[in-house]
């Protein structure tokens, strides 16, 4: 899960390398915190947030998968 948070948001910046993803999994919920750069912020949630809500979406239907809830949250 954690990769592929990191694919998606590395593709999205200008500044890849200064993301960082955290992964803190409990027994049936997993969040992930996703840090960018200043100035990336913007585009990883996108207009109106669509794009942030894509990613949930994805992170998801993946963790459906495993029979899990997976929740994203991006800080600053």
């Amino acid at each position: 899960m954690r990769d592929l948070i990191l694919y998606i948001a590395r593709a999205l910046v200008d500044l890849p390398e200064e993301v960082v993803v955290n992964e803190v999994e409990g027994e049936k919920t997993m969040v992930l915190e996703l840090r960018v750069g200043k100035g990336d912020i913007g585009k990883v949630i996108g207009k109106e947030g669509k794009t942030a809500r894509a990613m949930r979406v994805i992170l998801n239907a993946a963790a459906t998968k495993l029979r899990k809830r997976a929740v994203l949250e991006i800080l600053e």
